[in-house]
């Protein structure tokens, strides 16, 4: 697991693809100390395993096409800049909230909007998860862990303070551009189990979860 605590930048170098599996090739910012084949690396929130690279150098990821289509690492050009961040210790602090890295739904951004020192950022609901927005809740955007301020029809907004836009990839993105988005993965569970207990099969609500003690 992850917490959206992003540790470092990097680039894209080359993405190839061969049959259903390819390779991400990505140049980190910042040198990641004792590196092991075989960990999970959370690439712009997609939990990847890394195959090479361990000893220095651009780290090599196995990438299975679905991961590519799936998310924004498919589409983002040669040169963009993404976000990296090592799984999680044992004994490490979970400082933003819990990411699993499995990337439920990409979506464009609407707006940028400067508020002084903040930025910010409007970005398009999708489909399907609407449930899973709630205001002052957790979502992961581009694997950043990140507070949604407001939730309206087709989108949501979130703030961006100068520490997030200044150390991650959020500073190169641009109205239009695609993020990859994970919903909380306790709110998931939460809204699955009372969709189960819920005979009629109707949609959780907010008056539902109020109910239920979870708000």
């Amino acid at each position: 697991m992850f917490t959206g605590l992003i540790e470092t930048t990097g680039i894209i170098l080359d993405r190839k693809m061969t049959g259903n599996a390819g390779k991400l090739i990505v140049e980190v910012k910042k040198k990641l100390d004792h590196l092991e084949k075989g960990e999970s690396i959370a690439v712009n929130g997609a939990c990847l395993t890394l195959e090479q690279g361990m000893k220095g150098g651009p780290l090599t990821f196995h990438v299975m096409r679905e991961t590519f289509s799936r998310t924004n690492l498919g589409s983002e050009p040669l040169g963009a800049m993404v976000n990296v961040e090592r799984a999680l210790a044992a004994n490490g602090r979970l400082g933003g909230h819990i990411v699993s890295g499995h990337v439920d739904a990409t979506a464009r951004i609407l707006a940028f909007e400067r508020r002084q020192s903040d930025t910010e950022l409007e970005i398009e609901l999708p489909r399907g998860l609407e449930e899973y927005f709630v205001e002052k809740g957790s979502i992961a955007v581009d694997g950043i862990s990140l507070t949604i301020e407001k939730v309206y029809t087709d989108r949501f907004r979130i703030g961006i303070i100068p520490t997030t836009w200044e150390e991650t990839a959020l500073q190169t993105r641009k109205k239009g551009g695609l993020v990859n988005l994970e919903t909380d993965v306790i709110g998931k569970y939460v809204v699955a189990r009372l969709n189960r207990l819920d005979n009629s099969k109707s949609k959780v609500t907010m008056e539902t979860l109020a109910e239920a003690g979870f708000l």
